[in-house]
C-alpha cells in the first residue's frame, strides 16, 4: 500500500512552449553546462543570436561534437572570407512583396515566421532569423494576395524561420487562406522542428495539418544523433496522417562530411519514414564559411552512398547557384 508519505506524482513532461522558454540564449547560461569562452560567444551572439532549447542541448554529448557545432556560436562566424555574402542567392531581389520569394515560375517560398526552435549556426538566412525582423499580419496578407493574383503559382512552400513556431490557429489560418486559392495545387512546409524540438509535433497540430492535403513536409536532419525516439515519434505522427516526409540535409564540415556518418544518417531516415530528398552543398552565406566543404568531398560521399545503400535512401546532391540561379544537381561521377 502506498502511503501519503511515499506516494510520488509522475514527473510532468514540459510542453514545447515551456521548453522554448528555457532555451539558452547567452554564453553565461551555456557556461552552466559546458566550459566556453564567454567573451567570444558573446561577440558572435551580438551579430548572430543563439538559441538552444533544452531538448537539443540534451543531445550534445561533448563540447565540439557534431551537434555542438550546429548549435553553439563560434568565433569563426565573424572571420569569413570576403567571398561570403549575407544573401548570395538574391532572395531579397526575388521578393515581389515582403517575405515572399518568387524564383521559379510555378512556385513561391512564403516566409511566415522569423523564429526557430534553435538558431542553427549554418543557417542560410542568418541575415534574418532571430534578428528582430517582424512578419506582421499585414505582410502576410500581402503575400497571400500576391499568390492569389498570380495564377502561374501552383505550389506554395512555407518557410521562415520555421512555420511550426506559429501557434496552431495562426498556421491554420495561413494554410486555409492559401488552400482556398484555386490555382494552388500543392502546399509544402519546410521545418527543422521535428528534428530540433519534436515535442512541437503534437497530436493537435497533426490533426490540423491533415486537413490540407496534398501537403508535404521537408525536414532538415544533418546527423544520425538527431534521430531519437522523440524525433521518430514526431515523424511517425505526421507519416501516419498521410503526410509525405522528406529530408533536406546540408553538407557540413565537421558534422557529416564523412561517408560512414552520411550512410548511417540516410539509413536511419528511411527507418523513420523520412525520404532523403536533397543533400545541399553549403551556400556561401556570411557567417557560415567554416562549414563549407569542397564539391569534390560531396561527390566522394555521394559515390559512397551509391555503393552502400538502396536508391530510396539516396538524396540528390544539389548546389544553389549564387545570384539566384536556382538549384542544380551535381553528378558524383562527373570530373
Amino acid at each position: 500500500m502506498i502511503t501519503k508519505n511515499t506516494q510520488r506524482s509522475p514527473k510532468r513532461e514540459l510542453s514545447w512552449r515551456e521548453l522554448l522558454l528555457k532555451s539558452i540564449v547567452s554564453p553565461h547560461q551555456l557556461a552552466d553546462f559546458f566550459p566556453v569562452d564567454i567573451d567570444a560567444v558573446q561577440r558572435v551572439n551580438e551579430l548572430y543570436p543563439m538559441r538552444i532549447n533544452p531538448y537539443y542541448l540534451s543531445l550534445i554529448r561533448d563540447q565540439g561534437d557534431p551537434l555542438w557545432i550546429q548549435a553553439v556560436a563560434d568565433i569563426r562566424e565573424l572571420q569569413d572570407h570576403s567571398a561570403m555574402q549575407s544573401d548570395p542567392l538574391l532572395e531579397e531581389g526575388q521578393s515581389p512583396v515582403p517575405h515572399l520569394i518568387h524564383r521559379y515560375p510555378d512556385r513561391v517560398v512564403f516566409l511566415v515566421s522569423s523564429q526557430c526552435a534553435m538558431y542553427c549556426r549554418h543557417c542560410m538566412r542568418k541575415r534574418r532569423v532571430g534578428r528582430g525582423i517582424r512578419i506582421t499580419p499585414k505582410s502576410l496578407e500581402k503575400g497571400i494576395h500576391y499568390i492569389r493574383s498570380t495564377p502561374v503559382i501552383r505550389e506554395v512552400i512555407l518557410s521562415g524561420g520555421d512555420p511550426f513556431m506559429l501557434a496552431d490557429d495562426h498556421l491554420e489560418y495561413i494554410l486555409r487562406a492559401i488552400r482556398m486559392i484555386p490555382h494552388v495545387e500543392i502546399l509544402r512546409v519546410h521545418s527543422r522542428v521535428p528534428c530540433v524540438l519534436p515535442q512541437r509535433i503534437t497530436v493537435g497540430l497533426v490533426r490540423m495539418l491533415r486537413r490540407f492535403h496534398p501537403l508535404y513536409i521537408n525536414i532538415q536532419f544533418n546527423h544520425p544523433n538527431e534521430i531519437t525516439p522523440e524525433s521518430a515519434t514526431a515523424c511517425a505522427r505526421m507519416a501516419d496522417a498521410g503526410i509525405p516526409l522528406g529530408s533536406q540535409t546540408v553538407l557540413l564540415k565537421g558534422v557529416n562530411d564523412d561517408a560512414d556518418v552520411m550512410t548511417n544518417l540516410m539509413r536511419n531516415l528511411v527507418k523513420i519514414r523520412v525520404k532523403p530528398y536533397y543533400l545541399h552543398h553549403g551556400d556561401p552565406v556570411s557567417g557560415t564559411g567554416h562549414f563549407r566543404t569542397t564539391i569534390a568531398k560531396g561527390k566522394e560521399i555521394m559515390r559512397a552512398l551509391y555503393a552502400a545503400i538502396p536508391g530510396e535512401a539516396i538524396p540528390q546532391y544539389v548546389i544553389d547557384l549564387p545570384g539566384g540561379g536556382g538549384k542544380v544537381p551535381l553528378d558524383p561521377n562527373d570530373s
